[in-house]
């Protein structure tokens, strides 16, 4: 198995955090005195944190009872009375003008008995909390009960328990770090002083370049922007020239069109014209040839009907009469004639249908190129455009080459 290099990356030492210096040596402290001075403070904590909670704890007693025993709740009891004495004392004091509040201490000022009184309440009061808080000492289920009823605390209480905790972290540090240790501290925060000194007159160099920068920048987008502005006025006049040529042919075609479509529209008058007369000549004609082709069915159906006649006379008198044949011939001759007249009149309507067909192919032919003419003129607009806006943009190429060869 192959082992790892001794300098790979994975083998080095983790440097050490620049802040380390400033974290204590030791995590524990070490000498008697500095634990005492720490138990002091958390005692003082807990006893500031059951103290805060008396108003609750007095106004609850019912159902605090159990937990906390009859000692505690008739040392309670004598602290709510001794409190209703002294803020009656105090109000007492406030109506007969006696009480000074203005400063927030709520001093006496003259009536030395008065005065007297106060403080004897002040020191039944003081006495009172320091034999509740002893009991609660003495009882930890009863203290640990209490406690949780964090959430009941006042604000300004709740602040001043956060302060001590604030107070007990700072002063912990402090026991646990040596005056070596602080004096290291020290010169290391005088270093690191000095070298934000440093990178400070360093920021200030740099944010001058930075101000130059911008500004010389500031000064090129200017020139830019007044490139700009005179391009877009030269672009502007070329667009309104443009768009004046453009009005003009367009109004040109506009009026070729107009006479073109005018031409084509009397053309397709005309036209419409002789197809209405060739249709009401070949209306007539249909119903000449119509009534000639009855008047000839008749003679035909006449003649049919005559042979027939023939026919069977023939057949009756075939075996009496021989001169018969003669008069079958000329029938027969007859016949034919009718024939040759039934089929010049057939030739005839054929006549009539091919010019009709003749007319509907001629219309056909000018419709298309009525839209022949249409389209080319819509080319035509469109190649002037194309030719326009190639003429702009060799217009813009040759002044971007001048300007790359300035």
């Amino acid at each position: 198995m192959i082992g790892r290099p001794r300098n790979s990356p994975a083998n080095r030492p983790k440097a050490p955090s620049p802040l380390k210096i400033l974290d204590p040596g030791r995590s524990k402290l070490t000498t008697v005195e500095t634990k005492r001075i720490i138990s002091v403070l958390d005692e003082t904590i807990i006893k500031v944190e059951l103290v805060s909670m008396l108003p609750h704890i007095i106004e609850n007693m019912d159902d605090f009872n159990i937990v906390l025993g009859y000692e505690l709740v008739g040392s309670l009891k004598e602290h709510q009375r001794l409190s209703n004495n002294m803020e009656a004392i105090l109000a007492s004091l406030e109506e007969k003008g006696l009480l000074k509040k203005d400063d927030g201490r709520g001093d006496l000022f003259g009536a030395q008995e008065q005065s007297i009184r106060l403080e004897l309440h002040k020191q039944g009061l003081k006495s009172s909390v320091r034999n509740i808080l002893r009991l609660f000492q003495a009882n930890p289920i009863a203290c640990q009960a209490v406690r949780e009823e964090v959430h009941t605390r006042g604000l300004s209480a709740d602040v001043f328990i956060k302060g001590l905790a604030e107070l007990r972290g700072f002063l912990f540090e402090k026991l646990l770090t040596t005056p070596l240790e602080e004096k290291e501290k020290v010169e290391f925060m005088e270093e690191i002083s000095l070298r934000d000194k440093k990178n400070m007159e360093m920021i200030t160099g740099l944010e001058v370049e930075l101000t130059a920068a911008i500004q010389n920048r500031d000064e090129e987008i200017t020139k830019k922007n007044s490139a700009i502005r005179d391009l877009k006025t030269h672009l502007h006049n070329l667009t309104k020239f443009s768009e004046s040529q453009i009005q003009r042919t367009k109004q040109e075609a506009e009026k070729q069109q107009k006479g073109e479509l005018r031409a084509s529209q009397a053309k397709c008058t005309k036209t419409q014209q002789d197809i209405h007369q060739l249709r009401a000549q070949l209306n007539a004609l249909v119903t000449e040839h119509r009534e000639a082709e009855l008047t000839l069915r008749k003679k035909k159906y006449k003649v049919e009907m005559e042979i027939e006649n023939w026919i069977q006379k023939y057949d009756v008198d075939m075996g009496e009469k021989q001169e018969v044949d003669e008069v079958y011939t000329e029938e027969k001759a007859q016949l034919a004639e009718l024939k040759e007249k039934y089929a010049m009149l057939e030739q005839e309507y054929s006549q009539v249908k091919e010019e009709r067909r003749l007319r509907q192919e001629q219309k056909e032919k000018d419709e298309r190129e009525l839209a022949i003419m249409v389209r080319a003129a819509t080319q035509i607009q469109a190649l002037w455009k194309g030719y326009l806006v190639r003429s702009l943009l060799r217009f813009k190429k040759k002044k971007k080459g001048k300007k790359g060869k300035k």
